[in-house]
């Protein structure tokens, strides 16, 4: 019987023995593996980045000089099969407090190698050439341990005589003594350069001057010769104005002669028109209403005139009939007389109507 272990990716498994007495190691990274009970031996070793700082205190330089350096280093254990049992072999069962001490003290070993072989100038004035030596210097014994330097980095330099002090003393002064030396011939430079420029600007200054008065004496010829054809132009536009006026004049008096004609015409047209107004308002006011009158006073007498006709037609007729129809009751003679006299009413009705609708006709 056995179990599954898991590891995750910052961890690596190594699983030694087996059921046949074999002791072949198998090496897994991020994954799982079985293992028998009693027999099979399950151990694991970090992957993750470690951080390291190595220091060496008060190490000779090449020149005796004595320094301190601190550095900054990251390294981390390498998973290729081969070098990954290299790791295991150096540090299975390991904390990783024990492998960080034994590659610090490697890291340590070579950085002061190093120092021992370059001076103080060296060491201060390119740190990352420095940090790359201890690199290239270390890397191969740590890498026979399967461990990989990603990074080496020297955080700090410094002694206890105050030589960087005096070194950066010097190379200020020197600096200074150069900036001195730059200012002051740049000044020389600068006041060489500045004569040049004077002689160069009153050279400029006087061809100027002379072509100036060149122009100005041009241009007063010229100004001279404008003016007079200025003078001409005028004359010859003051006439031509002049006569220009004269002919607007002209035709400004034909055609308020023009507009003072057709005004009158106009004014003509409108009286004839008053007058085709009033008679016609007179016709509408007065002759109109005068043979509307005489004609219903006509109208009037034609009717009285048929009732008076008829009504004695009337009378004749009623006198006839009574005689006729002495043997008629009187109930019917009543109703005789009744009909009659209706349609002698609507009888002048009818007149009257029919001589009025004639009028208008008409």
């Amino acid at each position: 019987m056995g179990n599954c272990h898991t590891v995750g990716p910052n961890e690596a498994l190594v699983v030694s023995g087996g059921c046949c007495g074999s002791d072949q190691k198998t090496y897994i990274v991020g994954g799982w593996a079985w293992a028998w009970w009693l027999i099979s031996d399950i151990q694991r070793i970090t992957l993750e980045i470690m951080t390291l700082q190595p220091k060496c205190d008060d190490v000779e330089t090449a020149e005796g000089v004595a320094i301190t350096v601190t550095g900054v280093a990251q390294v981390k254990v390498m998973t290729e099969n081969e070098l990954l049992g290299y790791a295991c072999e150096q540090f299975l069962g390991k904390s990783v407090v024990e492998i960080k001490s034994v590659i610090l003290q490697t890291l340590e070993g070579h950085l002061r190698a190093i120092l021992g072989t370059l001076t103080v100038e060296q060491i201060y004035q390119d740190r990352d050439r420095f940090a790359t030596l201890v690199r290239e210097v270390a890397s191969p014994d740590v890498g026979r341990m399967g461990i990989e330097i990603l990074s080496f980095t020297i955080k700090d330099v410094y002694d206890k005589v105050e030589y960087l002090s005096s070194l950066g003393k010097t190379q200020t002064a020197a600096v200074q003594r150069d900036a001195d030396i730059g200012v002051a011939e740049a000044e020389r430079d600068a006041g060489i350069r500045e004569a040049e420029c004077k002689r160069e600007m009153m050279d400029v200054k006087f061809l100027a001057d002379t072509k100036m008065a060149d122009s100005k004496r041009e241009l007063e010829m010229q100004k001279a010769s404008f003016n007079q054809e200025v003078n001409t132009k005028k004359a010859e536009a003051q006439l031509a104005y002049e006569l220009q006026a004269a002919k607007e004049q002209q035709k400004i008096c034909l055609e308020e002669i023009e507009i003072e004609v057709v005004q009158r015409k106009k004014q003509i047209t409108i009286e004839e028109k008053e007058i085709d107004r009033t008679e016609k308002e007179l016709v509408a006011t007065v002759k109109r209403p005068a043979e509307a009158e005489a004609y219903r006073m006509q109208q009037l007498a034609e009717g009285q005139k048929i009732k008076t006709v008829l009504t004695a037609q009337a009378a004749a007729d009623k006198i006839r009939l009574i005689g006729e129809a002495e043997a008629s009751s009187i109930k019917a003679v009543g109703k005789a007389e009744l009909i009659i006299l209706l349609l002698i009413h609507i009888s002048a009705r009818n007149e009257i109507f029919r001589g009025i609708k004639h009028h208008y006709n008409r």
